[in-house]
């Protein structure tokens, strides 16, 4: 009887580790538990039915949330991996393990004398997941840094906000959920993939400025075309244009719009009772502050619910802003059963979805 991932382990007691329904279910990843990216990453193999070990210091991490989401679905074993014991005890879980990740700077793990080469002794076959900001290497790679700091090096901070203003500062979504902890699941994924044909381990190294850069490669296209101007707040994705932005309704809450194409527009200008040549000036940059200003005034004539029963559900490209603990009782949310309650707390169910392998939290 096989597992669906015969790396590393290959008896009948490893196969029994884990019982997990998901796409990834037979898959182990020994994760060493920090902050930020690696724990989502970890997470999100966990979701998809992997058996993912925590490697726990004694204590746990410097943020102990009383609910952590990132948790869910591992199992954890305290360790004090700077004695020789602790190190003994991970190499154990290595031996049967198909995945590692590490959110350490570059060096810590050797230091500890479980460095790739020294895992490898135990378990050549391991796909060696590295998380930082910066990099294994380059003039950055020891220094000290977040999210913030990540994306503003990668040129993914610099478009955001209003013209002659400092870039806002926004939630840590670009560097360390998109640019760094799913880059790093889809990088040892990759690398798992590759081993079953290899037979050999090797090192991922995801920096999280390596995928925001990444990120961005539509607007260096844009950019590279024509189709993009360096000032900020003057192009059609970021704030400049009328039919891309967001706007308060009467009653202090926002709604934003994405009417991009032509078709779309139409639409808008239809249910809304726009004027008909709006749409004769749709890229016309020197008329966008305008135009902008128009649906500003026009949208602060009703409330968010007003707006909603006009424009939701149509092609206008249209959605209420919604705070994150209201997205669950949107009808969409709900028929879509977008998220699941555990421990009596609402989370966002795992994502993709699969039609055949489900995994368990989805079921």
């Amino acid at each position: 009887m096989r597992r669906p991932f015969m790396l590393a382990a290959t008896t009948e007691d490893a196969m029994s580790e884990t019982k997990r329904g998901g796409p990834l279910a037979g898959l182990k990843v020994v994760e060493m538990v920090g902050l930020g990216p690696g724990p989502f990453a970890g997470m999100l193999l966990a979701d998809m039915g992997a058996d993912v070990v925590g490697i726990d210091r004694p204590g746990g991490v410097s943020i102990n949330l009383p609910h952590d989401i990132c948790r869910r679905g591992k199992r954890f074993i305290e360790v004090d991996v700077k004695t020789r014991a602790g190190r003994a005890t991970v190499l154990d879980e290595i031996l049967t393990a198909d995945v590692l990740i590490e959110g350490n700077r570059p060096g810590v793990m050797e230091r500890l004398g479980l460095g790739p080469e020294d895992c490898w002794q135990v378990n050549p076959r391991l796909v060696y997941g590295r998380m930082t900001g910066w990099g294994q290497e380059g003039p950055l790679a020891q220094a000290a840094g977040h999210d913030l700091n990540y994306i503003a090096l990668a040129g993914a901070l610099h478009p955001m906000g209003d013209p002659g203003a400092p870039p806002p500062v926004p939630m840590n979504l670009v560097g360390d959920c998109g640019g760094g902890a799913m880059f790093l699941a889809f990088g040892v994924m990759a690398a798992v993939y590759e081993a079953q044909r290899s037979g050999k381990g090797q090192v991922v190294d995801a920096a999280m400025v390596d995928g925001a850069s990444l990120m961005m490669s539509m607007f260096h296209s844009l950019r590279a075309s024509g189709w993009w101007v360096e000032e900020r707040g003057a192009n059609f994705l970021d704030g400049g244009a009328h039919f891309y932005g967001c706007y308060a309704c009467s009653d202090g809450l926002f709604v934003s719009v994405g009417a991009i194409e032509k078709p779309f527009m139409q639409v808008l200008i239809d249910k809304a009772g726009l004027p008909a040549d709006w749409l004769d000036k749709h890229m016309d940059r020197a008329s966008w502050p305008a135009l902008k200003a128009e649906l500003a005034a026009l949208f602060a004539t009703r409330t968010q619910a007003e707006w909603c029963e006009l424009l939701e559900g149509s092609d206008a490209c249209f959605a209420p802003v919604l705070p994150f603990w209201e997205a669950p009782d949107h009808p969409h949310a709900l028929a879509r059963k977008a998220f699941i309650r555990r421990e009596n707390v609402i989370e966002p169910a795992p994502a993709p979805r699969f039609s055949r392998t489900k995994p368990d939290l989805a079921k």
